[in-house]
């Protein structure tokens, strides 16, 4: 029974460990595009980035996960900038890559109906149609006029300046203020 006690603490202190990691760890870009990894003796074919703070504190706190496998954390990177100019390029790649997020440049329109609502919008990326749904958290206000809207198919799209918007885009915006 002890033993089995004794495993159980053993797992759950791997499990809540922080494992920091340098720019002496070395990551490289795959033929297939993926980043591999190698830390402390081990070697992993294929990792996930993900930000802490993707929002307020974007190049700090990188998680470092394994893929599949639960998507178990390795390690932090406590400041990109810290890490080697090729790291950071890689790493950003693949940031870049998961926290796609176009910015809201015109609004166009916004329909409500049937608790949607149908947003026409032009962004750094082009012209955009998306939906969200209006009874989910799906547009959260970062500052007073900063808004991150998340549409139904978990899309990100960033308005960094509502004040910037026209009085009728901003208008049309109301009912999410």
């Amino acid at each position: 029974m002890e033993d089995t006690i004794n495993i159980y603490e053993k797992k759950a202190e791997e499990m809540t460990a922080i494992h920091i990691i340098s720019k002496k760890d070395k990551f490289a870009e795959t033929e297939g595009g993926f980043v591999s990894f190698d830390y402390d003796g081990v070697h992993y074919d294929r990792i996930k980035v993900v930000r802490l703070f993707p929002f307020s504190d974007a190049d700090r706190f990188i998680s470092i996960r394994e893929y599949g496998n639960g998507d178990r954390e390795i390690g932090i990177i406590e400041d990109l900038s810290d890490m080697t100019e090729e790291t950071q390029k890689i790493l950003r790649h693949q940031l870049d890559l998961c926290y796609f997020t176009p910015v809201i440049e015109k609004i166009y329109n916004i329909k409500d109906e049937y608790g949607y609502a149908y947003f026409h919008v032009l962004t750094d990326r082009g012209e955009c149609k998306f939906t969200i749904n209006m009874g989910s958290n799906a547009v959260s206000k970062l500052s007073d006029t900063r808004l991150i809207i998340m549409d139904v198919d978990e899309n990100r799209f960033e308005i960094r300046d509502v004040e910037a918007l026209s009085q009728k885009e901003r208008r049309m915006l109301d009912m999410f203020l």
